[in-house]
């Protein structure tokens, strides 16, 4: 495939404002009436580490070949939320707060968590992303998966000036993504529950780097080690919630400030893709005994199983989806979002109180809340 020239995306100044201010509103931690000195200056701590997290990716996302210095920008200037280095940047008030080490980690973190989004958007075939086309739609899928493979090698680069731990904990991290990976593609085996199965693949594949970064925050602001194993729980189970409430936002249009954004995705990509979700899995399992969940999934199975050029009955595909929303089902996976939610937060339970861990938890509290 001839390589393109991407499509206009948003800039990172424009996307950067979002997430900040999605932090601080969110979070309550500006809020003068219901914060305190210590919020605030947490708040302001991680807005200024945004800044320079912003500044210190886009410098490692330079490349002297053409090619590879737009492909590898391509979905950093599309925005994104940053979660990954904010939950480090959190994690860092436990100890010297947001240090250079602490920015460093947040960037390799991030390019990580990029590299990884090329490589699953090939694997799935997915056409967009944060509202423009996917890389491999415009350039293929050799020089996606190969614009992965250099974000992953920029972000190793990072991980080995902050020493052996930092290298081991990158290793460790990248093995369970690709296992996680892995597993998400072959299914589970003939005698493995399925929606077990797909809550490891989670584990893996969301909650691994979640948890990376939550670690790397306390490790490299130089805070106690008491603090790592709360706070690697604490990612681990709020990243399958984070996921979980992604199964859910895929079968409506996304949402800001109330209003449905112009993204150019449609509602329910993973059903029509024949994706994996807790929704469906819950919805195989009534389907045994309940007819109606059993018609549903044989409309679902339909959808999923249509070919390229198959004559597709779009507003009929809508149909199922929206009635795969309003069943019970989707309820259920919001409600199993919600208890690995609380989880994560009962994990927090050996930190000392403070803004550290209450901001923790009403981070649990956006993750499971959000519209986007």
């Amino acid at each position: 495939m001839t390589p393109k020239t991407p499509a206009a995306g948003t800039r990172a100044p424009a996307g950067k404002a979002r997430r900040t201010q999605s932090l601080s509103s969110s979070l309550n931690l500006h809020d003068r009436l219901f914060s305190t000195s210590r919020d605030r200056e947490v708040a302001r701590a991680v807005d200024d580490g945004i800044e320079r997290l912003e500044a210190r990716l886009f410098a490692e996302v330079k490349f002297s070949d053409e090619l590879a210095d737009v492909a590898a920008r391509y979905l950093l200037e599309a925005g994104g939320k940053r979660v990954r280095p904010i939950l480090a940047m959190l994690t860092a008030q436990l100890g010297d707060g947001v240090t250079d080490q602490v920015i460093m980690a947040g960037a390799s973190i991030e390019l990580t968590h990029l590299a990884s989004l090329y490589h699953d958007d090939v694997m799935d075939s997915a056409p967009v992303r944060r509202g423009v086309p996917t890389a491999q739609n415009v350039w293929g899928n050799s020089i996606a998966i190969l614009v992965g493979d250099l974000l992953f090698a920029r972000a190793s680069k990072l991980l080995s000036i902050l020493g052996e731990r930092a290298i081991q904990l990158q290793a460790d991290t990248f093995e369970r993504l690709c296992l996680g990976q892995l597993h998400e593609t072959i299914g589970p085996k003939d005698n493995e529950n399925p929606i077990e199965h797909y809550l490891q693949v989670l584990s893996d594949k969301t909650g691994s780097l979640i948890s990376a970064s939550a670690q790397m925050g306390v490790i490299f602001s130089n805070a106690p080690a008491e603090y790592e194993q709360p706070v690697i729980e604490f990612g681990e189970k709020i990243g399958v919630a984070f996921q979980l409430i992604d199964d859910v936002l895929d079968m409506s249009p996304p949402v800001e400030d109330g209003k449905a954004q112009p993204t150019g995705k449609k509602a329910g990509t993973d059903v029509r893709a024949g994706v994996v979700t807790l929704p469906v899995l819950y919805l195989r399992k009534r389907a045994k005994r309940n007819p109606e969940a059993a018609a549903l999934l044989k409309r679902i199975d339909a959808v999923a199983t249509a070919k390229p050029g198959d004559t597709v009955d779009e507003a009929a595909v809508d149909a199922v989806i929206a009635e795969l929303r309003a069943h019970p089902v989707t309820k259920a996976t919001i409600d199993e979002a919600h208890r690995w939610a609380r989880g994560a937060v009962e994990a927090l339970a050996p930190l000392p109180d403070g803004t550290v861990k209450k901001t923790l938890s009403r981070f649990a509290d956006t993750v499971v809340d959000r519209t986007n």
